[in-house]
């Protein structure tokens, strides 16, 4: 495979195409090389329009994002180089390397283990010293290590975690997917003031649940 020409044909193909037209960004996925952060069974699909499923060790589930999906949530939230990010969900660590390269500081929480070595290997093999990686439950503990600029989650929510919202400083800026399935709704939500929010609908999408996010109340009949 000639991998200079298919990662140009997935930005060109794939991602423009998805209305993702920021250079900066763009010139990013030249500069991160996806096929590094994928499992080695699944290196010939680096650059296909798909979910890559993380190992037989990693939580049911998971998988990594499709590669227009990660570039139009970069160029969403606009994340600036004196940005602090809370990801939630760290995964194989390519998304978490895309923020880290744009950004002043990233904190990643993995509640997998297996998957938590991964990413770190990952990160480290790539020389990235502003990144803290942690094992735990990020859906539960949102507000740790808050406030942040840039919050991630990268599982779905059946509803926005009132903890996320509240993670967020002024001006701050976080991407969840949120509902169940199959109607489930990507969304950008902006802190315009302490204790206020505005969320935008950017599209429609279907994501695998975040672990252990809190539910809703159901009602019974």
């Amino acid at each position: 495979m000639n991998l200079e020409q298919a990662r140009s044909n997935m930005i060109e193909q794939q991602i423009r195409t998805w209305e993702v037209l920021d250079q900066a960004v763009l010139d990013l996925l030249y500069t991160v090389p996806r096929e590094d952060f994928v499992p080695p069974a699944y290196r010939n699909l680096a650059f296909t329009d798909m979910e890559i499923p993380l190992g037989k060790h990693a939580a049911e589930g998971q998988k990594m994002w499709s590669p227009k999906m990660e570039a139009r949530i970069l160029q969403e939230l606009g994340v600036k180089k004196t940005d602090r990010v809370l990801e939630i969900g760290t995964g194989s660590g390519y998304l978490t390397a895309l923020l880290a390269h744009r950004a002043a500081q990233v904190i990643s929480v993995e509640i997998d283990p297996a998957l938590a070595a991964l990413g770190r290997a990952n990160l480290e093999r790539h020389g990235l010293d502003n990144v803290s990686l942690e094992i735990g439950d990020g859906a539960r503990d949102h507000g740790k290590w808050g406030p942040y600029d840039i919050v991630v989650l990268t599982g779905s929510v059946p509803v926005l975690p009132e903890a996320m919202l509240a993670s967020l400083a002024p001006g701050g800026r976080a991407f969840a997917v949120v509902g169940d399935a199959p109607v489930m709704t990507a969304q950008l939500i902006t802190c315009t003031a302490p204790g206020a929010w505005r969320s935008e609908g950017l599209f429609e999408t279907l994501l695998a649940p975040l672990a252990n996010c809190l539910q809703p109340s159901r009602f019974r009949f």
